[in-house]
């Protein structure tokens, strides 16, 4: 009974908003085929130590920034 009154309300319908309602179902299942789409939280978190020798961080890394590049940041 449900679908068939639901049949008959997508019928009424004006054109335009049968092609919105086809366009976002066409979004949903496109969205939901693929894989974590439109998740910024991946499904695991990444292993420890994953990039582990691919690059160095050097011991003054969070050293505050000289004066000249600082007011680059800042507009002065």
């Amino acid at each position: 009974m449900l679908s068939q009154d639901l049949k008959e309300q997508i019928h009424q319908l004006p054109t335009k908003d049968k092609l919105e309602l086809v366009k976002f179902i066409l979004h949903q299942i496109q969205t939901e085929s693929q894989p974590n789409a439109g998740s910024p939280i991946s499904p695991q978190p990444r292993p420890f130590g994953l990039c582990a020798g691919e690059f160095t961080v050097s011991d003054d890394f969070d050293a505050p920034l000289p004066e000249d590049i600082l007011s680059a940041f800042e507009d002065e």
